[in-house]
């Protein structure tokens, strides 16, 4: 009995170190525009590293990749030195985390817009479509022209879903509305492009829209001040972008990627971390609009009651709101 119960003790402090190894080496590799992107990346610094580290007294080792070859080099460097869970922001991380992981078959992987199958990663998806609609039905409730503008990033089927999302949105408010769209390019460079951004806001300001979301990253930082310099609206995305340009910004799309982030270093050092597929809509407080102190002055009482009712029924499964990446077509 009394050897029982000392290899049972030494077990559970063996289990119980590995624990606190585990959650004493949390790790993120950002994508290539960096931390201080004001959107994405920056929402998974804010609202999950420091965080993290302000509640648990743990640092996350970080990475910032100035390449895409360095995407790579940084998970295999922060894998090959004991670190995990490793969180890797953006669906560019999908190669390199698939050849990463199989070489570390032991480490714990996160990646965060992707679907990556294998048995050390768990894949963090959003229904930015949902988030998208309500963003989308305010923009039509404030538009005073009914026509409405949207600046994709990369021109990929992710960023599709987020205009097929507003503009159905849009178009459940007012069945008249016009949608204008613009992509800003075909590389990963079009997340960092605020020029080119602020030129394609203006293209669609002159056509008559007087509300414009960017799903862009870096890019929509020039839509906003487009937006500020013609006395029109914008609309942020991933982080609550309303101090950005406050009176300007009618709300942002906030999705929860610093809580995906966080949530997944705790798990790790409670046990409970698994792998596979977490898909976070309206119903998992993955993904909302923002209402704060820098835009009440534009969302109206009414427009609020219109849009949490509409949120209810997305939720209730009233609403049915199409994902494009479903079938690749912005069919409703």
């Amino acid at each position: 009995m009394i050897k029982t119960f000392k290899l049972a003790t030494l077990t559970a402090l063996t289990l119980s170190a590995l624990s606190a190894h585990a959650a004493s080496e949390p790790a993120v590799v950002y994508d290539s525009a960096g931390k201080f992107d004001k959107s994405f990346n920056e929402a998974v610094f804010r609202n999950g590293v420091e965080i993290y580290k302000k509640d648990k007294g743990i640092a996350v080792k970080e990475f910032e990749p100035q390449n895409e070859a360095q995407r790579e080099q940084g998970l295999r460097r922060l894998a090959s030195r004991g670190y995990g869970p490793i969180v890797a922001v953006g669906f560019n991380f999908a190669s390199a985390v698939e050849k990463v992981a199989t070489e570390f078959p032991k480490t714990q992987f996160t990646i965060i817009d992707m679907v990556v199958d294998k048995p050390n990663v768990q894949s963090v998806v959003f229904k930015e479509h949902e988030g998208s609609f309500l963003v989308g039905a305010l923009a039509a409730m404030a538009s005073k022209t009914g026509k409405v503008g949207f600046v994709g990033g990369m021109d990929i089927p992710l960023i599709r879903k987020f205009e097929c999302g507003y503009e159905q949105g849009a178009k459940y408010v007012n069945p008249k509305i016009d949608v204008f769209q613009n992509m800003t390019g075909s590389t990963p460079a079009a997340f960092a492009d605020p020029a080119k951004g602020g030129e394609l806001a203006k293209s669609q300001f002159a056509k008559g829209a007087d509300v414009v979301y960017a799903a862009a990253g870096g890019t929509g930082i020039g839509v906003y001040q487009a937006a500020k310099d013609e006395g029109k609206l914008a609309i942020g995305v991933d982080s609550n972008q309303n101090h950005l340009q406050p009176g300007t910004m009618l709300t942002s799309m906030v999705k929860s990627v610093g809580l995906a982030a966080y949530t997944t270093w705790d798990d790790a050092a409670k046990g409970t971390w698994k792998p596979g597929i977490k898909v976070l809509g309206l119903a998992e407080n993955g993904v909302d609009w923002s209402l704060d102190k820098d835009n009440e002055k534009l969302i109206t009482p009414e427009m609020k009651a219109k849009v949490d009712a509409i949120k209810a029924d997305i939720i209730a499964g009233k609403i049915k709101v199409h994902d494009y990446m479903a079938d690749n077509s912005c069919k409703y």
